[in-house]
């Protein structure tokens, strides 16, 4: 890796201070618990977008979206369209009116569940998503673990203190969630979100020069295309050769899947809906998500486009470079490591943590390591005086996605575990000091589950097993929920408890191909090998939300509903709210159908 110069390292310390300056600027105002954990829900509309697209782009989400375009090509362009956008518009239109309710409305997503439903059912919300949260965090901080470990920031200290890789992989853990700790500590959910935002603008501020300088080093779009495979321009290539009936089914599977994956992110996951929450009035809360839909607009595509670019560079190797100078023979030896010189492009292998040697897949290929597309673009294309901004840009992304996580999960667990079962009418003071050790104790939780990821062959598998257990079944009891009153709370207890069953014997009870029984699954039995984890983890997530949803009509059906006067506000169709004033266009009903069209006409130029 080339060195940092001065501008690099400026551009590093001028980003660390804002995300700082954020968290102390606030400080002097968190006298309450509702200015800590709700950012005082005085925040306008635009901040809000900004923070929730900032807080969707945490580290795994971005580094994912690198790995998808070297992996699949432009499909995945779409997929995450298909995957984002009508969620966000949807969640914007019909569930934020209900989820943000009046000013004394709920708090918090499980919040909400309990006043929809019963404690019961509140509890068990509360209880999957603090498991969720400290998940997620974790993973995010061991995807930056590994970023760091690729740039080589910490060697230094590490020879110093004489750190075996392990030490070192734990330190590359422990920095940067003590910087996310000591913010958010400091000024609670509004100096999340202000970083949320800060974090969106130095994203697309790295990516777009990164897709500039790649396609111009590649040669332009044509270069680009002739470098890389060609079922990776294509869209639905690899089903070409299937019967028009094959390519109807596959497209409506990968719709539907889409969907649930898309609907269980961004209409249930208090991380991301806590921005919108935090907003001063049900108005601008249900733009924030409308802002989210148009960033998700471009920013995929640019961040697909950063993994193609990985994979269409030449492959680096090791080379020896002779040379005379006044008489003497020198010889300049790049050493390139097994790992990188046997991948492909800029896309190293899979390296065998002991020796460092090439690791296979079961097909006896070389197993690439796609989630390092993205960092390896940035170390290689990237001048100096632009690779602080890059590196500034996987800092940042960091720093979200483990902020929304921690101030989530002290938000959930001062307001639905303390408040509402441990310490009922505690004081406004105990809630602010319980949210603080909550957060603390979130980043503790997150370390650990930074290194239970280590047993995970992908970040992405990682996320979608706990995807499947949590929010599949919480989309599917939350969507009956809010639109359809006759929903009970026995059906949505039941609901909850039967998807996350469902999804975990499914995890038993398949291994992927290749894989030992345990993390990856079949620590039940094995009753089946699907192709990847992934697959594993998408079927999982498509089983828990159809048994959730099926298992909470059926009890619902069975069980006495509450009457129509204790649902007003917790019910679509019992919630009434003033229409947005303003121009036409500045409705929600009006830009959800412009954010749509744009969506659509970006999706079919790649197809």
């Amino acid at each position: 890796m080339q060195s940092l110069s001065a501008a690099d390292w400026l551009i590093l310390l001028i980003y660390c201070f804002f995300a700082l300056t954020a968290g102390f600027s606030l400080r002097p105002v968190m006298t309450a618990s509702r200015q800590y954990l709700q950012a005082g829900r005085a925040l306008p509309g635009w901040l809000c977008g900004m923070a929730m697209a900032g807080a969707s782009l945490s580290s795994p989400v971005l580094l994912g979206m690198g790995a998808a375009g070297a992996k699949y090509g432009v499909a995945s362009v779409g997929l995450f369209a298909i995957g984002s956008i009508p969620a966000l518009l949807f969640t914007g239109l019909y569930l934020v009116p209900v989820y943000y309710g009046s000013d004394s409305g709920p708090r918090t997503i499980p919040e909400y569940v309990g006043r929809r439903f019963d404690r019961k059912t509140q509890a068990v919300s509360a209880v999957l998503f603090l498991g969720m949260a400290a998940f997620g965090a974790g993973i995010a901080l061991y995807a930056m673990a590994r970023v760091f470990s690729a740039l080589q920031v910490f060697d230094q200290v590490s020879n110093r203190l004489n750190l075996h890789s392990t030490g070192l992989l734990l330190l590359e853990i422990a920095v940067p969630a003590a910087l996310v700790l000591l913010y958010v500590l400091l000024g609670g959910l509004g100096a999340a979100m202000y970083n949320q935002a800060l974090t969106f603008c130095v994203v697309v501020a790295g990516l777009v020069p990164l897709v500039l300088i790649g396609l111009k080093r590649a040669g332009g779009w044509s270069g680009l295309k002739a470098s890389v495979p060609a079922g990776l321009i294509h869209e639905w290539s690899g089903v070409t050769h299937s019967s028009a009936q094959s390519m109807g089914l596959t497209a409506l599977g990968v719709l539907l899947v889409g969907l649930v994956v898309g609907g269980g992110t961004w209409c249930t996951d208090f991380r991301l809906l806590q921005t919108a929450m935090a907003a001063k009035n049900v108005h601008s809360a249900r733009r924030a998500p409308m802002i989210a839909a148009a960033v998700w607009v471009f920013v995929p595509l640019l961040a697909v486009l950063t993994g193609m670019i990985a994979l269409g560079m030449p492959t680096p190797h090791s080379t020896t470079f002779v040379r005379y100078e006044n008489g003497a023979i020198y010889h300049d030896i790049t050493v390139v490591p097994p790992a990188v010189e046997a991948g492909e492009g800029l896309v190293p292998a899979k390296a065998d943590p002991a020796t460092g040697s090439p690791l296979k897949a079961p097909d006896g290929q070389v197993a690439l390591d796609y989630e390092m597309a993205t960092p390896n673009v940035v170390m290689q294309l990237l001048p100096l005086g632009l690779l602080g901004l890059g590196i500034a840009m996987l800092l940042g992304c960091l720093m979200s996605g483990v902020a929304a996580g921690v101030a989530a999960f002290s938000t959930v667990f001062a307001y639905d575990v303390f408040e509402a079962f441990i310490r009922k009418g505690a004081d406004d003071r105990r809630r602010l000091l319980v949210g603080r050790w909550a957060a603390a104790g979130g980043v503790l939780l997150a370390i650990g589950t930074a290194c239970l990821t280590w047993r995970f062959g992908s970040l992405l598998d990682a996320m979608m097993l706990a995807f499947a257990i949590v929010n599949a079944p919480l989309f599917a009891v939350l969507l009956r929920g809010a639109l359809w009153k006759r929903t009970t709370g026995h059906g949505a207890f039941s609901g909850l408890i039967a998807g996350a069953i469902a999804a975990l014997l499914m995890h038993g009870l398949l291994l992927p191909g290749g894989e030992q029984p345990g993390m990856n699954g079949g620590w039940i039995a094995v009753l089946g090998h699907p192709s990847s984890e992934l697959k594993l983890g998408l079927g999982a997530a498509g089983v828990a939300f159809l048994m959730s949803l099926i298992v909470a009509s059926i009890v619902s059906a069975c069980t006495k509903p509450r009457p129509d006067v204790e649902l007003r506000g917790l019910v679509r169709s019992l919630t009434e709210f003033a229409p947005a004033s303003g121009r036409w266009w500045r409705r929600p009903e009006a830009l959800a159908l412009a954010i749509l069209m744009a969506a659509i006409v970006v999706n079919l130029i790649f197809i």
